[in-house]
């Protein structure tokens, strides 16, 4: 009996040194293949060092008394609104699509101003919607019947373009995502790393917590991030958090996607209509969709927030601050909406470029997307709208991937064995394996050698 309790010690002890021989091999293997550097995405990569959007370009020509506003077509062209014969053989002339339509710009921003003028209603959004040449008003479910009819004379007295809807669910901040950050006030997501030359900050939400709230990385409160130093909202919804030791580190050029991966960004710009979108936050992950409407209104319950990017991509609470972009290029960060990731809903979006001009702040970008801008301070002049190149939106990608590195919170097992870090450890692994594998192999010789001795010190004894 004592004799198969040692068997099957051994034999255990010897798939345990197998097992850490597989494991150690893979650490290495797997850390190596990680460091190579990623493949850049076949899509064009758009800056806002590039060329301008075509359409964005003949919209700036012509006048907003004279068109309605651009759009990036099916095809991946640009489609451009206008209010007579003339400019429409103009945007022909120029290689893109034109569409006569019966209200200019200004007609169109005349409407918002009227509707904001009006009582404020919670629970209400509007947009210009370029495609349809009219303004869309829409009210979540926390709308009251005498508000809606209020809202629907205002909108009746501006004239029919102005489009009511009523919206399931409610628009709400997304409070509660990349990667979380923590404080007393919830949970919400970094955004992306940005940096005035002397200290590094992360661009988040305004919602997510005055300036002076301190964030942190874990739910325990041990990994302290930083501290934010500027907020702003309502009005505008964008705010600094400072890292605490003054620096982002290794791959601040990287937002998280999950599972371990990321996306480089390589540059910032302002969307286009049409442009298919992506937005990463750590309670939904990576979801995509299209930009539907620019320059929105939201009234939100602590406030009223201007100049949003709108979006049909779905968002979920802990995803505000979530950074959206479009093949590397930086867009927005999350700031509220209706509906979840099961049914879809409406996101807004703070464009990047404002917030950036606002904070004097630039975005951390990887070395060779860097140039000789990264030591100058951001520009005041709005960033070239991110161009779609020809390219069909369905066709867009969210960018180049790079590995994550950094806060570990909620990383996968596969993420930390693949880390470069881990070829160290994964060395140690297949060290120990193999010492144990001679340790058992040599137990087992001195076991068998003692036993030969007391069968024979018996029989001549």
């Amino acid at each position: 009996m004592r004799h198969a309790r040692r068997r099957v010690v051994r034999r255990v002890t010897r798939l345990a040194a197998v097992g850490g021989l597989l494991l150690g091999g893979a650490m290495v293997t797997q850390a190596a293949m990680a460091s190579e550097t990623p493949p850049a995405t076949t899509g064009a990569l758009r800056s806002a060092a590039g060329a301008g959007d075509p359409g964005d370009a003949l919209v700036a020509r012509l006048g907003t008394a004279r068109t309605a506003g651009s759009w990036i077509g099916a095809d991946g062209r640009p489609v451009v609104a206008v209010t007579d014969d003339a400019a429409a053989r103009a945007v022909r002339q120029a290689g893109a699509t034109a569409k006569v339509v019966p209200r200019s710009m200004d007609e169109l921003k005349s409407a918002t101003a009227t509707l904001r003028s009006a009582p404020r209603v919670v629970g209400t959004a509007w947009a210009v919607d370029y495609r349809t040449n009219r303004v869309v008003v829409r009210a979540d479910s926390t709308v009251s019947a005498g508000d809606w009819s209020r809202m629907t004379q205002v909108a009746a007295g501006i004239g029919g373009f102005v489009h009511m809807e009523r919206t399931k669910g409610a628009f709400t901040t997304r409070l509660n995502g990349a990667l979380p950050i923590l404080s007393t006030g919830g949970r919400c997501s970094a955004g992306f790393n940005v940096t005035n030359g002397q200290r590094d900050f992360i661009l988040t939400a305004g919602h997510c917590g005055p300036a002076g709230s301190t964030w942190f990385a874990d739910n325990q409160g041990d990994q302290q991030l930083g501290q934010t130093v500027d907020s702003a909202f309502p009005g505008t919804d964008f705010s600094l958090v400072q890292y605490a030791s003054g620096k982002a580190g290794a791959g601040a050029d990287v937002v998280s996607v999950g599972g371990g991966k990321g996306v480089r960004i390589t540059g910032a710009a302002d969307p286009a209509v049409g442009q298919r979108v992506f937005r990463s936050g750590s309670t939904s992950g990576l979801r995509d969709g299209q930009v539907t409407g620019l320059n929105a209104t939201v009234n939100y319950p602590e406030g009223t927030v201007t100049g949003l990017i709108e979006t049909d991509v779905c968002a979920e609470p802990g995803d505000s601050g979530g950074p959206l972009f479009s093949e590397g290029i930086a867009l927005g960060v999350t700031s509220g909406g209706n509906g979840d990731c099961k049914t879809g809903g409406t996101t807004f979006f703070q464009p990047v470029t404002k917030a950036m001009t606002t904070l004097g702040v630039r975005l951390i970008v990887s070395a060779q997307n860097a140039g000789g801008a990264q030591g100058t301070p951001p520009s005041g002049a709005p960033s070239a709208p991110a161009a779609q190149g020809g390219m069909a939106p369905n066709a867009a990608s969210p960018g180049s991937s790079a590995p994550v590195t950094g806060t570990s919170e909620g990383s996968t097992l596969l993420a930390r064995l693949t880390d470069t870090r881990n070829v160290g450890p994964g060395l140690l692994v297949v060290a120990g394996s193999l010492i144990a594998l001679v340790a058992t192999r040599y137990i087992r010789s001195e076991q068998d050698r003692k036993a030969y001795q007391r069968y024979y010190s018996a029989t001549w004894g």
